[in-house]
């Protein structure tokens, strides 16, 4: 990040929710792994019953990293430096072995975590509050059922909560997604294969907060889209209902003239600027496989085109909205639910140091 950059006014840098630190099949059985995220630093490991457990990679006892040389046995983890033996479920040391008693106070942080669609994921709240929502499994991705048709992962420098701002900034939609595919990951909207007349992809969409019980954690982003020749003839015609759930998970459900498809987004914070964003897609088996794999190129070629923009502006706390752009502010107010008063600013994380 260029130090000529303006951050402007920042929120907290990591929201409270649930974030995805692995995909599913990335952890094998008796394996651990490292992951360095919302300010920790997390030992992800799958047991022998093929159960995941989330615990803090630092060992209690004198500070070695658990996921680096450490080893799984049975549902526990064993630190390389002295062997000592933690259990998944609970974070309790069960074994030393060359102590004659394990001290009942000797515990390693465990984190509550989930595995669902496809996803490892850690729930993360700087006041150390318990979940307050849960994720639910989608049917769609129950073994066989729909098909696995590939991923998308990028690195954005910017704040998490610019991201999923996209859906509620529809204004946004024709101006950066307007001109074709051919014109790929830039912000060209001029020549021959940005479309210009004869090609252009048009967006409508509308964003809302949800209200209802236990739903408050979620917003719906309803879009259409169509691409269009000579601004006469619909081409393809994709609706897509986009469910927000909590800060950094999105499932988008695509529905198409050639079959339904899913894509998931999760969006995890690994430095207080740096996201990492990495999309799933899970088409119906009656979609062909070449149009499912239009879709999650297209996608891509997108979301490049959001980067850019991303990876170069600052964060406007006030910023100058028209009426059009009303859903902007319903959504900073959606948001804001996610922090609290603990939740670690800029220049101010947990250890002090400044980032």
């Amino acid at each position: 990040m260029s130090r000529m950059r303006k951050l402007g006014n920042l929120p907290p840098a990591f929201p409270n929710g649930w974030f995805a630190l692995l995909e599913s099949d990335t952890l094998a059985k008796n394996r651990v792994m490292h992951v360095a995220a919302l300010g920790e630093n997390f030992a992800v490991f799958r047991g022998e019953s093929g159960e995941v457990y989330v615990l803090d990679a630092y060992c209690p006892h004198l500070g070695a990293n658990m996921a680096v040389g450490g080893c799984v046995k049975g549902e526990s983890l064993e630190c390389p430096f002295h062997a000592w033996r933690f259990g998944g479920k609970d974070g309790q040391c069960v074994a030393i072995p060359y102590a004659e008693k394990v001290p009942e106070f000797a515990k390693a942080r465990r984190w509550h975590s989930v595995e669902v669609n496809s996803f490892i994921f850690v729930w993360y709240h700087a006041q150390n509050e318990e979940p307050t929502w849960k994720l639910s499994a989608l049917p769609q991705l129950a073994p066989s059922q729909w098909v696995y048709r590939g991923r998308s992962e990028f690195y954005i420098s910017a704040h998490i909560q610019e991201i999923p701002e996209n859906g509620a900034d529809v204004a946004h939609l024709n101006a950066i997604h307007g001109p074709s595919l051919l014109a790929g990951g830039t912000l060209s909207t001029s020549g021959f294969l940005a479309g210009g007349s004869w090609a252009r992809h048009l967006w409508t969409a509308t964003w809302a907060a949800q209200t209802g019980p236990n739903e408050g954690h979620k917003a719906i982003l309803s879009l259409v889209h169509e691409f269009r020749l000579f601004s006469k003839f619909a081409m393809i015609k994709m609706n897509v209902n986009a469910v927000q759930i909590g800060p950094g998970y999105v499932e988008l459900s695509v529905d198409t003239t050639f079959g339904k498809a899913v894509i998931l987004q999760s969006v995890t914070p690994v430095g207080p600027l740096l996201q990492r964003v990495i999309h799933r897609m899970y088409a119906a088996p009656s979609m062909p496989a070449p149009f499912a794999n239009m879709i999650m190129l297209g996608e891509a070629i997108m979301f490049k085109r959001d980067i850019i923009v991303w990876n170069h502006k600052k964060f406007e706390d006030r910023p100058l909205l028209v009426r059009e752009d009303k859903a902007i502010n319903r959504y900073r107010r959606w948001y804001s639910q996610f922090y609290s008063e603990n939740s670690p600013r800029l220049g101010k994380s947990p250890d002090g140091l400044d980032w």
